[in-house]
């Protein structure tokens, strides 16, 4: 099945490519695709606030994290100032289907001179009054206004895939900061933890030394293992720093104001429930770059009409109509009107072959999008999998490193109690000690790891469904 789908990806960009213009883009990429990319309601794309895919980890820091981004990241404000462009481009595209009106008035004097024939005369003065409209209408009839206005609908089109995008990955950027935050944290409360074990074990061979039960190496190596914890705390902290950094700047805030609120520490989410696997190939063209890649090939394939247009002729029709009077009180007499009007059929016999490259490069364009749209669609699917294997694999690891977590805590235990009744070195009970410290932090961060799988799913999926 799958190499079926590429096959059926490759003809569509074949079929695309020669197609006729006056065909839509929506069936252009169609035609070649497999039944199950048929586009159903349930499948369309929807932004991150619509369907709030973090509230499965359940935790309201997260959630209201991911609120105040949305509402203040600068990215989302960018990216919402890009679709007001876009649909100020495509209402300018739309006004051309109406007429342009002008109004002018005003007073004139001047002289003409008397030289200027084959007998010398007088020059002549003259003034007088003027007042008219102006219409200039360019229409339609061989569709050029319509061409541009789809160009720009499908521009339009573009930049609202954009603010999906972006909404998506500001989401899942958040969601993934503030699994780290949580990781260093509870790190960084293991570490402490273990430090003040540590601390007691090492007092512990010290008393025994002066005992003359031990000997100074035990109390070197257990200072060793208390300085080797310790130095970790300092990098931990930072990273803490970073973090709250890193979610300060995606939340459009200062650092300051979010410090008080992260900086007590928290458990990781929980991983809550994943999307169901098998997903369906549907779930996919609702993610936003595929979406805006459908959209560009839509915008390409209009502005392929818009250079084919220009072949054909252009209808204008210009007309005015005013008054014109040597006093101003004769100016709407019937004797002062003045009108013209003026229908024009303009057409282009030959310019250097500039249309003929113009359509090449609009041609070539929409080409280069539907390759661009199935290489989103392959992207797509290799994302999914790659994440939801991933997502299935860490959620195996948590629960071996679950098991190693309780095994290293009975050999501490055995060790330090062996070590008390003199049988076994203070070097088991140091390794003991770092092997118990290196998986508590394993298992912290195959948990970690689980959960940003989860979240590059979600990603991947375009959100939440």
């Amino acid at each position: 099945m799958k190499h079926t789908f590429l096959l059926l990806l490759g003809a569509l960009a074949s079929l695309c490519a020669y197609a006729a213009p006056e065909r839509t883009p929506e069936s252009m990429l169609r035609d070649s695709l497999p039944a199950r990319w048929e586009y159903v309601p349930e499948y369309s794309q929807t932004l991150p606030s619509d369907d709030k895919w973090w509230l499965s980890f359940g935790d309201q820091t997260l959630d209201s994290l991911i609120n105040l981004s949305e509402r203040q990241n600068y990215n989302i404000a960018m990216a919402i100032k890009r679709i007001g462009i876009a649909k100020q481009t495509w209402n300018q595209a739309k006004a051309d289907y109406f007429p342009d009106f002008s109004v002018s008035a005003g007073w004139t004097k001047g002289q003409s001179s008397g030289v200027t024939a084959s007998r010398k005369g007088k020059a002549a003065d003259y003034s007088y009054f003027s007042a008219g409209i102006d219409m200039n209408w360019e229409v339609d009839v061989f569709g050029r206004v319509t061409a541009n206005a789809k160009a720009g609908k499908a521009a339009y089109n573009v930049s609202r895939a954009d603010y999906a995008a972006t909404m998506v990955a500001l989401s899942a950027n958040v969601a993934t900061a503030y699994v780290n935050l949580r990781l260093y944290q509870q790190e960084l409360i293991v570490a402490r933890e273990h430090l003040a074990q540590q601390e007691k074990v090492e007092k512990m061979t010290e008393d025994r030394f002066e005992c003359g039960l031990a000997s100074m190496l035990d109390v070197t190596q257990a200072r060793i293992s208390v300085a080797t914890t310790r130095a970790t705390i300092p990098a931990l902290e930072a990273m803490i720093d970073a973090s709250i950094n890193n979610l300060a700047l995606l939340s459009g805030t200062m650092p300051e104001q979010l410090r008080p609120w992260l900086s007590t520490s928290a458990e990781l989410p929980e991983s809550g429930f994943g999307p169901a696997f098998g997903v369906p190939a549907d779930l996919l063209r609702r993610r936003p770059d595929i979406v805006e890649a459908e959209a560009e090939v839509a915008q390409y394939a209009a502005q392929l009409g818009v250079a084919k247009k220009d072949f054909l002729p252009t209808l204008s029709i210009s007309g005015s109509i005013g008054t014109s009077a040597r006093n101003a009180g004769d100016l709407f007499t019937k004797e002062s009107l003045t009108y013209e009007i003026a229908p024009t059929l303009s057409w282009t016999i030959f310019d250097g072959l500039a249309r003929n490259y113009r359509t090449a490069e609009a041609k070539l364009q929409m080409e280069s999008a539907i390759d661009n749209y199935n290489l989103a669609v392959l992207t797509a699917v290799q994302e999914v999998e790659t994440y939801t294997s991933q997502y299935v694999a860490q959620l195996k690891t948590v629960g071996l490193e679950n098991e190693v977590v309780v095994q290293c805590k009975k050999s501490l235990d055995l060790s330090i109690d062996l070590y008390k009744q003199g049988i076994n070195p203070f070097s088991d009970v140091a390794d003991a000690q770092m092997n118990y410290l290196a998986n508590m932090n394993n298992l912290l961060t195959a948990k970690a790891k689980a959960l940003s799988s989860l979240i590059s799913v979600y990603e991947a999926l375009g959100g939440g469904f």
